[in-house]
């Protein structure tokens, strides 16, 4: 259950992001944004994998 809620709030983050990219088509943006999903998704596999 709780990585079906995690994976929600990923898809609501990423689709934010998705929107102020095209929104504000800066290169700086894009990259930091991206990097920021990134990190986003290395956290959600990391935490996901814990046996609490």
């Amino acid at each position: 259950m709780n990585r079906i809620i995690a994976f929600a709030a990923f898809l609501a983050f990423a689709g934010f992001v998705g929107i102020l990219i095209i929104a504000v088509p800066s290169p700086d943006l894009i990259g930091v944004a991206l990097l920021t999903v990134a990190l986003v998704i290395w956290d959600l596999v990391t935490s996901s994998n814990r046996k609490d």
